[in-house]
């Protein structure tokens, strides 16, 4: 078996979330995927605080922008500013397909913006093509 890959996904929306684990888990790669709900959880887990001390670095985050407690401009706008944090690549996934939420995601530091498919097979697809550009097309900085 190859290589493990860890991916973070920060998704509030409990059937979202559960889509994109089935989907990753049916997938050909290995991953581990982690799943938090907000944007305070998902920087105390990179960040390895308030329970998450022994978190995984991941090698890709999955990104929602509409997030309570702490939205996905401002979890992107923290780890850009954070020397270790800015190193890991940022796929923000979003229900959102406005102009201006691209932009912003973009001015922000997201590497990219996918809008989330309705239909489970452009669901599936969407998820696929991410896992292959990211975890095997690309080369990642080495997790720290």
């Amino acid at each position: 078996m190859g290589k493990t890959f860890d991916i973070l996904l920060v998704e509030d929306s409990d059937a979202d979330a559960f889509l994109t684990r089935t989907v990753i888990e049916d997938g050909e790669l290995s991953v581990d995927l982690s799943i938090v709900k907000d944007g305070v959880e998902a920087m105390a887990f990179l960040r390895r605080e308030k329970g998450y001390a022994d978190a995984v670095r991941p090698n890709l985050i999955l990104l929602d922008l509409n997030l309570p407690k702490k939205s996905g401009y401002q979890v992107l706008t923290e780890m850009r500013i954070d020397e270790v944090l800015r190193q890991i690549p940022v796929v923000v996934f979003s229900t959102s397909d406005n102009e201006t939420d691209v932009r912003a995601s973009y001015a922000h530091g997201a590497n990219c913006y996918v809008t989330k498919p309705n239909r489970l097979a452009d669901f599936r697809t969407a998820i696929h093509a991410i896992e292959t550009f990211w975890l095997t097309t690309v080369r990642l900085p080495a997790v720290q």
